[in-house]
Formats: structure tokens, sequence, C-alpha cells
């Protein structure tokens, strides 16, 4: 597995979802998609979005 680091290229907002789908090895466009609909519909805060943002280093 790669470490979760946010990507310099492949960014939309802060990179949270490329680093999310690259650890997983997932599509970051699944993954955006994945998240929007978990904010819409499962009640997952925009919170953990940010928190993750923080939390994650960006790639060297």
């Amino acid at each position: 597995m790669t470490p979760l680091v946010r990507p310099r290229q492949d960014r939309v907002i802060a990179g949270v979802c490329s680093a999310v789908a690259r650890r997983f090895d997932l599509s970051p466009t699944t993954m955006r998609v994945v998240t929007v609909l978990a904010v819409l519909f499962a009640g997952l805060s925009i919170w953990a979005y940010v928190l993750l943002w923080i939390i994650v280093p960006n790639e060297f």
C-alpha cells in the first residue's frame, strides 16, 4: 500500500480524496463521488474532510 499523502497532481480542492483513493487503489473520481454521496446522504460531516485535509501531509 502507498502511504497516505496528498499528491501535488490530481487535486481538486485539497487532494484528500486523491490521497485516500491512491491508498486503497481506487479511482480519484470514484472516491470524490462516494465522498459527496456520503456527505449528502449518510451524514458524513464536512468536518471529517477538513480534519483529513489538516492531518494528511503533502507529497514532497
